[in-house]
Protein backbone atom coordinates (compact mmCIF):
# COMPACT_ATOMS: atom_id res chain seq x y z
CA UNK A 1 0.00 0.00 0.00
CA UNK A 2 1.15 3.16 -1.09
CA UNK A 3 -1.06 6.32 0.09
CA UNK A 4 -3.49 6.72 2.78
CA UNK A 5 -6.15 9.77 3.25
CA UNK A 6 -7.21 10.57 6.99
CA UNK A 7 -10.06 8.30 6.78
CA UNK A 8 -7.24 5.20 6.71
CA UNK A 9 -4.98 6.62 8.86
CA UNK A 10 -7.55 7.23 11.82
CA UNK A 11 -8.28 3.70 11.03
CA UNK A 12 -4.83 2.97 12.20
CA UNK A 13 -3.74 5.26 14.62
CA UNK A 14 -6.05 5.83 17.94
CA UNK A 15 -5.42 9.28 18.04
CA UNK A 16 -8.05 12.52 17.27
CA UNK A 17 -8.14 15.95 17.14
CA UNK A 18 -6.56 18.21 18.60
CA UNK A 19 -3.59 15.29 18.77
CA UNK A 20 -4.20 13.59 15.28
CA UNK A 21 -1.02 14.80 13.83
CA UNK A 22 -0.73 13.35 10.27
CA UNK A 23 -2.66 14.11 7.20
CA UNK A 24 -2.01 12.21 4.53
CA UNK A 25 0.50 9.00 3.29
CA UNK A 26 2.25 9.84 0.22
CA UNK A 27 4.22 6.54 -0.06
CA UNK A 28 5.08 3.77 1.95
CA UNK A 29 7.04 0.47 1.44
CA UNK A 30 6.49 -2.32 4.92
CA UNK A 31 8.94 -2.36 7.13
CA UNK A 32 11.25 -0.18 5.38
CA UNK A 33 10.18 3.28 4.60
CA UNK A 34 7.24 6.08 4.95
CA UNK A 35 6.72 9.64 3.09
CA UNK A 36 3.50 11.56 5.40
CA UNK A 37 2.67 15.09 5.70
CA UNK A 38 1.31 17.39 8.13
CA UNK A 39 -0.33 20.56 7.44
CA UNK A 40 0.19 23.33 9.52
CA UNK A 41 -2.61 25.76 10.02
CA UNK A 42 -3.01 28.69 12.32
CA UNK A 43 -6.64 27.55 13.76
CA UNK A 44 -4.68 24.44 15.59
CA UNK A 45 -5.41 25.03 19.72
CA UNK A 46 -1.30 25.15 20.66
CA UNK A 47 -0.71 28.53 18.29
CA UNK A 48 -3.01 30.41 20.96
CA UNK A 49 -0.39 30.43 23.44
CA UNK A 50 3.07 29.38 21.13
CA UNK A 51 3.81 32.27 20.11
CA UNK A 52 0.44 34.67 20.04
CA UNK A 53 2.66 37.38 17.76
CA UNK A 54 5.07 34.69 15.99
CA UNK A 55 3.27 31.75 15.65
CA UNK A 56 5.33 28.41 15.98
CA UNK A 57 4.55 24.77 16.08
CA UNK A 58 5.65 23.61 19.12
CA UNK A 59 9.18 21.16 18.50
CA UNK A 60 7.84 18.68 20.72
CA UNK A 61 4.58 18.28 18.41
CA UNK A 62 6.79 18.09 15.40
CA UNK A 63 8.00 14.97 17.44
CA UNK A 64 4.74 13.38 18.33
CA UNK A 65 4.05 13.72 14.56
CA UNK A 66 7.33 12.17 13.57
CA UNK A 67 6.31 9.10 16.05
CA UNK A 68 2.69 9.22 14.87
CA UNK A 69 4.17 8.45 10.96
CA UNK A 70 6.51 5.43 12.62
CA UNK A 71 3.50 3.95 14.43
CA UNK A 72 1.36 3.99 11.02
CA UNK A 73 4.16 2.06 9.32
CA UNK A 74 4.25 -0.12 12.41
CA UNK A 75 0.69 -0.81 12.39
CA UNK A 76 1.37 -1.83 8.45
CA UNK A 77 3.85 -4.11 8.79
CA UNK A 78 2.70 -6.14 11.77
CA UNK A 79 0.39 -9.48 11.40
CA UNK A 80 -2.74 -8.45 9.83
CA UNK A 81 -4.53 -11.21 12.19
CA UNK A 82 -3.99 -9.61 15.99
CA UNK A 83 -4.77 -6.05 17.05
CA UNK A 84 -2.09 -3.61 18.10
CA UNK A 85 -1.35 -0.52 20.19
CA UNK A 86 1.53 1.43 19.82
CA UNK A 87 3.99 2.93 22.70
CA UNK A 88 6.69 5.41 21.67
CA UNK A 89 9.44 4.40 23.76
CA UNK A 90 12.72 6.51 22.55
CA UNK A 91 14.00 9.46 21.00
CA UNK A 92 17.74 10.12 20.51
CA UNK A 93 19.82 13.32 18.60
CA UNK A 94 16.60 15.26 17.67
CA UNK A 95 17.79 18.46 16.11
CA UNK A 96 15.48 21.24 15.16
CA UNK A 97 16.83 23.74 12.43
CA UNK A 98 14.10 25.43 11.11
CA UNK A 99 10.62 25.91 12.53
CA UNK A 100 7.15 25.43 11.15
CA UNK A 101 4.78 28.00 11.09
CA UNK A 102 1.23 28.66 10.02
CA UNK A 103 0.88 27.86 6.20
CA UNK A 104 4.16 25.38 6.32
CA UNK A 105 4.15 21.78 5.11
CA UNK A 106 5.67 19.62 6.89
CA UNK A 107 6.85 16.31 4.83
CA UNK A 108 8.01 13.83 6.83
CA UNK A 109 10.46 10.64 6.41
CA UNK A 110 11.16 7.75 7.99
CA UNK A 111 13.28 4.94 7.25
CA UNK A 112 13.45 1.76 9.49
CA UNK A 113 16.87 1.01 11.19
CA UNK A 114 16.20 -1.85 13.03
CA UNK A 115 12.93 -3.97 13.65
CA UNK A 116 13.51 -6.79 16.19
CA UNK A 117 10.07 -8.40 17.18
CA UNK A 118 7.29 -5.64 17.86
CA UNK A 119 10.53 -2.97 18.73
CA UNK A 120 11.69 -0.49 16.26
CA UNK A 121 13.81 1.75 15.80
CA UNK A 122 13.47 4.63 13.10
CA UNK A 123 15.53 7.48 11.17
CA UNK A 124 13.58 10.23 11.32
CA UNK A 125 13.34 13.46 9.07
CA UNK A 126 10.69 16.18 9.04
CA UNK A 127 11.02 18.92 5.66
CA UNK A 128 9.59 22.43 4.87
CA UNK A 129 9.88 23.20 1.85
CA UNK A 130 12.68 20.68 1.34
CA UNK A 131 14.59 21.83 3.76
CA UNK A 132 15.66 19.83 6.41
CA UNK A 133 13.62 21.12 9.92
CA UNK A 134 14.24 18.39 11.99
CA UNK A 135 15.56 14.81 12.14
CA UNK A 136 16.63 12.71 15.36
CA UNK A 137 16.11 8.69 16.19
CA UNK A 138 12.66 7.21 17.08
CA UNK A 139 11.74 4.04 18.62
CA UNK A 140 8.31 2.44 19.15
CA UNK A 141 7.09 -0.98 20.37
CA UNK A 142 3.54 -2.76 19.05
CA UNK A 143 2.14 -4.16 22.04
CA UNK A 144 -1.17 -6.92 21.12
CA UNK A 145 -3.78 -5.39 22.63
CA UNK A 146 -5.23 -8.79 24.31
CA UNK A 147 -1.49 -7.96 26.30
CA UNK A 148 -1.83 -4.10 26.95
Amino acid sequence: MSELNIDKIMERLPHRYPFLLVDRVLEMQADTFIRAIKNVTINEPHFTGHFPKFPVMPGVLIVEAMAQVGGILAFESAPKDQEFIVYFTGIDGVRFRKPARPGDQLVFELTVLRRRGFMWKFKAEAFIDGDLACSGTLMATLMPQDQA
